[in-house]
């Protein structure tokens, strides 16, 4: 059977797939692309946007980092990583839809300026007062739950803390949310996103 294949360039959101194809144990192939191939013919067969990550598998594509998770998450830990109740599994699909429509808009400006991939700091700093809201609402959530959903490490725990911890890289404070800054620490420590841990 032929393993999954995981499309990335250098540096980006791909490692979030990886890490949920390890926590799912999921065999998969990497294949990375320079970041000034993307838009080239042979790439855009594979994701028609242009951008990483891409995924295949047994001749379906998808992008959109997230949705390949819950991807992975369903057919390969069902049970474990993608829970099998429908009230939990709207759960993951809520927290996960949650996290790009309220967290990544706002971070992602101040992310990429901190990385030197936009010289726009009137945008990076734009954002930063609107993540309190948000981080507030997980804040709560996380002051009586160790996951987001059940009692144990979901996707939706992955989906969530990669979109939450740009906030760390973009070096925005988030110290009035310190439930959210321990669930991020246990969740990075999970061996499966060190991939020297489990390969």
């Amino acid at each position: 059977m032929s393993k999954m294949k995981i499309y990335s360039a250098p540096g980006s959101r791909a490692s979030r797939v990886m890490w949920c194809a390890r926590e799912a144990n999921a065999p998969f192939e990497l294949v990375e692309f320079p970041w000034d191939q993307l838009k080239s013919p042979d790439f855009l067969a594979i994701n028609p946007n242009g951008k990483v990550p891409a995924f295949a598998d047994a001749g379906m594509k998808l992008f959109e980092s997230l949705a390949i998770n819950i991807y992975i998450a369903k057919k390969h830990s069902l049970g474990k990583l993608y829970p099998t109740d429908p009230v939990e599994e709207a759960q993951v699909l809520q927290w996960s839809f949650w996290a790009v429509g309220e967290i990544e808009p706002n971070s992602m400006p101040a992310l990429l300026f901190a990385i030197g991939f936009s010289t726009d700091e009137a945008a990076a700093k734009a954002g930063i007062p609107k993540l309190k809201a948000p981080l507030t609402v997980l804040n709560d959530h996380l002051k009586n739950h160790q996951w987001l959903v059940g009692d144990k490490f979901t996707v939706a725990d992955l989906n969530v803390s990669s979109v939450v911890g740009t906030i760390r890289v973009g070096k925005i404070d988030m110290s009035y949310a310190p439930h959210v800054e321990a669930w991020l620490e246990r969740c990075f420590a999970r061996a499966a996103r060190n991939p020297e841990s489990v390969e």
